[in-house]
């Protein structure tokens, strides 16, 4: 049971228990404006109350990371639609066994595999560290068709979103290397938030891995973008780009402090 921090008061916990074994009901305590403020979902529905439900979407992934030890993590972005059969669905389950293999036998690597939850890419990442016996995180959203956790995702890190925003902070709180797999208007939503955040200053300078030359080439000509002038030839440097898990794993290891 949870305490307030001052002695002797109830939590809000144990108040709303009370509050639910109250056996007379009268007009007063039967009226939507007695229920108990945090209890109260249709109240917490408003619009004005927005800023409180970002709030929680904030918070309640966070603390739970924190109370799980999840420390720093390399986000693995992808398409939901690339089916097992893909090379790019196995390139992915391999990279995060990788990962995850190698951060349970050196001590020096606490890195935790996170995707958005859902399947294709993302499920084959979160199945790659549970091919090693390791945990990885799910940041999955509520959409107009249906979309739940792949069932690689480890339980109690599996988290649910409303917010895009939000949802796209997490990604980035923890991450110390992205690698971003073939995919869809997210997976450029997310690659380019990511390139831009590094790009301006905003988060600190990390490894970002796009993994399929032939597939980014054809979707995203970085290089005609420095020769028209709109982005520094420098910052090609942001990003490297390679075919395999092992080649993956080869710029991700030295530049995060570990061996290959």
């Amino acid at each position: 049971m949870f305490r307030d921090s001052f002695t002797g008061f109830p939590s809000s916990a144990e108040d709303a228990q009370r509050a639910a074994r109250r056996p007379s009901q009268t007009p007063q305590t039967g009226s939507a404006a007695y229920r108990l403020a945090y209890t109260d979902t249709e109240f917490l529905y408003r619009p004005e109350l927005r800023p409180v439900r970002l709030q929680l979407e904030m918070l309640k992934p966070e603390l739970l990371q924190r109370e799980a030890g999840i420390e720093a993590t390399v986000v693995i972005f992808g398409s939901a639609r690339l089916p097992e059969a893909s090379p790019y669905y196995q390139e992915a389950r391999r990279l995060a066994k990788l990962i995850t293999c190698h951060c349970q036998r050196d001590s020096r690597c606490d890195l935790t595999v996170v995707t958005g939850g859902g399947p294709g890419i993302m499920e084959a990442a979160n199945r790659g560290a549970d091919d090693a016996g390791g945990k990885s995180i799910g940041l999955n959203i509520v959409l107009p068709f249906e979309q739940g956790p792949n069932p690689y995702v480890t339980p109690e890190l599996s988290f649910q979103f409303h917010y895009f925003a939000i949802r796209k902070m997490h990604f980035l709180i923890r991450a110390r290397a992205m690698v971003a797999f073939p995919g869809g208007f997210g997976t450029l939503d997310e690659l380019f938030e990511t390139l831009t955040l590094v790009q301006t200053g905003k988060i600190d300078p990390m490894p970002i891995v796009l993994v399929g030359r032939k597939f980014w080439r054809r979707i995203v000509d970085f290089e005609a973008m420095a020769a028209e002038g709109v982005i520094s030839p420098g910052d090609l440097d942001l990003f490297h780009t390679v075919d395999t898990a092992d080649e993956a794993w080869a710029i991700l290891a030295p530049t995060l402090g570990l061996s290959i």
